[in-house]
């Protein structure tokens, strides 16, 4: 079949694809365990710039107690209520998922209280209990162009933060008009910063806000997203616990899911890298990256990220010739997640530190983003090896065995679209994972990256296509600049001693 035809057939299976409704769901302490008591307060509300809930399919995200602990894709019946069929959704699947492996984050944990005791009382012991440190004080940087609605959302759900010590700091990058200035100097006055960056381009801007900061950690977001309101305090606080940590990174999730452009992406992941917290050493390599640390897609985002403020200048910031509106197209946030690794330190990440992030909405959006992302893999790679040639041989060591493993996972995709082809699965609205479910429950709490639509061919092309630009891409973002390539940023490169 010629590429047209199948191109025209993956338009049309993806304008079948329906909205689905975004909530959220807050259960008590112990709700799941104890089998759910009909008296707990359950409470459910749309996400943000969603409405009610009311029958229909929903991505929810379900929460504990407050904390964040995973999603699930479920059907509300008409005429149900939709907070009793949700929670008996959460509840299930939560009785048939694992139990946690891994301790609850430094930040929330309580300690608990001993059992008593029958024994003759003792006078007490002095308290072993070490304080949770304080979270250092923060300069939250939001770059932005031209989006004055999109940005005063943004900046609202940020002086909602809980956070006891902070700034903001907009970054008007390359402005074309007096909007974005007027915004915050009229609605928002002292409490947030405006700075200029005439120079376009998402790092530049990025690197202005750092040398406007005054925080110990400078935070970075963007301006589509809805900050939860302990999203700060949750990204900021392994700083404080961990000194040997440089960069924090948390979860994303989607604000809505009105369009096929929206749905599709989030049913392949979207921008969310689960509900574990997860924390990389480059003293201790993970054996399940096999490119670590150049995979750095799988660190996090750059819409929900933050770096010690010194490490990050210690490190020459950003790369101004990478990142969005530049030629590169992006690859800003990953050069540098690998920079601050490549010097000895650790990088965390969190799903308690959560923001709601506007996905985008038409074809062209999602075929931009695809070359985009393309690109700006390879830019950030060929603007680490150009400013750290000593990390070529590392990354030449690695590609083989990063290679087999993405043919594997290629492969696996691949596998499962012809499943999905055969069996008319994933074609229009999310297809239930078996015939028996009811409710349609898709995911236990904790799942994600559900692949409930077929990606389409074309834009796994433009990503390739992307991917080979990306290099010339860099290069004339560095041309662009209107100075020479320097050989690095700062000084020489040490490899972490003991790194693989």
């Amino acid at each position: 079949m010629s590429r047209a035809p199948r191109v025209q057939r993956e338009i049309r299976r993806f304008l079948d694809i329906g909205p689905v409704q975004v909530a959220e769901l807050d259960l008590p302490e112990g709700y799941t365990e104890a089998g759910g008591d009909a008296g707990a307060q359950v409470t459910l509300r749309p996400g943000p710039g969603s409405a009610p809930v009311t029958h229909g399919e929903v991505f929810l995200l379900v929460r504990s107690g407050g904390r964040p602990v995973g999603t699930l894709l479920g059907r509300v019946p008409e005429g149900a209520d939709p907070r009793t069929v949700l929670a008996a959704l959460a509840r299930e699947r939560a009785g048939r998922r694992p139990a946690p492996t891994t301790p609850p984050a430094p930040s929330t944990a309580v300690p608990t209280p001993p059992a008593p005791s029958t024994a003759v009382p003792t006078p007490p012991a002095p308290s072993t209990t070490v304080p949770t440190p304080p979270a250092p004080s923060t300069t939250v940087v939001i770059a932005t162009r031209e989006r004055a609605d999109r940005l005063a959302h943004a900046l609202d759900s940020l002086l909602a933060q809980d956070h006891p010590d902070f700034e903001i700091v907009v970054v008007d990058n390359a402005p074309t008009t007096d909007t974005t200035r007027d915004l915050v100097e009229r609605k928002y006055g002292e409490r947030v910063r405006h700075v200029t960056e005439p120079v376009p381009g998402l790092a530049v801007a990025h690197n202005r806000g750092v040398a406007a900061a005054h925080g110990e950690v400078v935070a970075f977001t963007d301006d589509d997203v809805v900050a939860d309101p302990r999203w700060l305090t949750e990204l900021t606080a392994p700083f404080a616990a961990d000194p040997g940590l440089g960069c924090v990174t948390g979860l994303i999730l989607p604000a809505r899911l009105r369009t096929p452009a929206q749905v599709l992406l989030e049913s392949h992941g979207g921008f969310a890298k689960g509900f574990t917290a997860r924390t990389y050493d480059p003293y201790d390599p993970p054996a399940d990256e096999p490119l670590f640390p150049f995979a750095a897609g799988r660190f996090g985002s750059g819409a929900n990220m933050a770096f010690r403020a010194d490490l990050l200048r210690a490190v020459g910031g950003f790369d101004p010739a990478t990142g969005a509106g530049t030629p590169a197209r992006g690859g800003d946030d990953l050069y540098g997640f690998v920079r601050v690794l490549a010097q000895g330190h650790r990088l965390h990440y969190t799903p308690l530190a959560l923001v709601w992030h506007h996905h985008r909405e038409t074809w062209r959006d999602l075929e931009n983003q695809a070359y985009g992302y393309g690109a700006g893999l390879t830019a950030y790679l060929t603007a680490l090896l150009v400013n750290r040639p000593s990390l070529l041989p590392a990354f030449l060591a690695r590609l083989p065995r990063g290679l087999a493993h993405a043919r594997t996972l290629t492969a696996g995709r691949e596998a499962e679209a012809e499943t999905q082809a055969r069996t008319g699965a994933g074609g229009g609205a999310h297809a239930a994972a078996s015939a028996g479910e009811e409710a349609g429950a898709r995911s236990a709490p904790g799942g994600h990256d559900e692949r409930t639509h077929d990606w389409p061919r074309r834009l796994s092309r433009l990503q390739r296509r992307g991917m080979l630009y990306g290099p010339v891409g860099y290069l004339r973002a560095r041309r662009a600049l209107g100075g020479p390539l320097r050989r690095s940023l700062d000084g020489p490169f040490t490899p972490p001693r003991g790194a693989r």
